[in-house]
């Protein structure tokens, strides 16, 4: 990775105690991940990181990634491959070819678009698809949606790293399972990981997380599980009971987080931890993507 580069990076990111009753007799601290980069901002870089090394080892000239119209993802991709002289393409869902200023903040930093029906993008893993691709765009390497991939774990290892308090547990966000599965690859005995699954009737995540570990680890952990119980209605919904989490969340402390991801993990921890489920105990949650305010 260039080191210039990586002097620009805010590492290790801090560790903040959260003081709020909302989190009931749970210390919470913070791992302000968000505070890494404004353009590869928390589980981005640490997923990124060392994918990106294997992709300029192999001499890669182009990244291929996956993603939804409002990608952060993508947007990272982009701003990787134009500080490290990469071309990238970004393949979104939809073939409405929708402009958003994440979508084109993403163009100007190089990064070609290009669209896919809703049907082909289900298939987009499948040899065909993939040998579509790379025939198109000239044999790119390809990154995976959401960056999940075994190369994400050595990355995530440095994040459990940097935890340099004592703690009981470490709470995320669940997408695609990759943040959750390595954080647990790399726990200290005796921790344990939450994620907390911000999509809807998406069971399969912990069958996913499991695979992820079979593949990276040769082995199954039991450190870990998901919560599926506060998507709040699904990918990008919210309800009412989020709104109103988030918005006591930010009179108190000055902002909001991002109610994709980290809003919905922290609403889930107050939940949990108002019922009692972390009576005592200190968590890390982490705050993998940016907030406003």
């Amino acid at each position: 990775m260039d080191q210039a580069w990586e002097a620009e990076l805010r590492l290790p990111t801090p560790l903040v105690e959260l003081r709020d009753p909302l989190f009931g007799r749970c210390r919470v601290l913070l791992k302000r991940d968000d505070l890494i980069h404004p353009d590869v901002p928390g589980n981005k870089w640490r997923k990124l990181k060392y994918l990106v090394r294997d992709a300029r080892d192999r001499g890669a000239g182009t990244l291929l990634t996956f993603g939804g119209a409002h990608s952060n993802h993508v947007r990272a991709v982009a701003a990787l491959g134009e500080r490290l002289g990469l071309r990238t393409v970004g393949v979104i869902r939809g073939e409405e070819q929708p402009t958003n200023p994440g979508l084109r903040r993403a163009e100007e930093r190089g990064m070609t678009l290009h669209y896919l029906d809703r049907a082909t993008y289900r298939r987009k893993t499948e040899p065909d698809v993939l040998a579509a691709l790379r025939d198109r765009f000239g044999g790119a390497y390809v990154v995976p949606e959401g960056g999940t991939t075994p190369f994400a774990f050595p990355g995530l290892a440095e994040l459990v790293h940097e935890l340099d308090r004592p703690y009981d547990a470490v709470v995320c966000a669940v997408g695609t399972g990759g943040t959750l599965a390595g954080i647990a690859a790399a726990l200290p005995a005796g921790r344990r990981a939450l994620g907390i699954s911000v999509l809807r009737g998406a069971r399969s995540l912990d069958a996913e997380v499991t695979a992820l570990h079979r593949s990276a680890l040769r082995r199954s952990l039991d450190n870990w599980t998901i919560d599926h119980r506060f998507h709040c209605g699904g990918f990008a919904r919210r309800d009412a009971a989020l709104d109103e989490f988030l918005a006591r969340f930010a009179d108190r402390h000055g902002w909001t987080p991002d109610p994709v991801y980290v809003g919905k993990a922290l609403f889930g921890l107050s939940v949990l931890a108002g019922a009692g489920a972390f009576d005592g105990e200190t968590v890390v949650a982490l705050v993998s993507g940016p907030g406003t305010g």
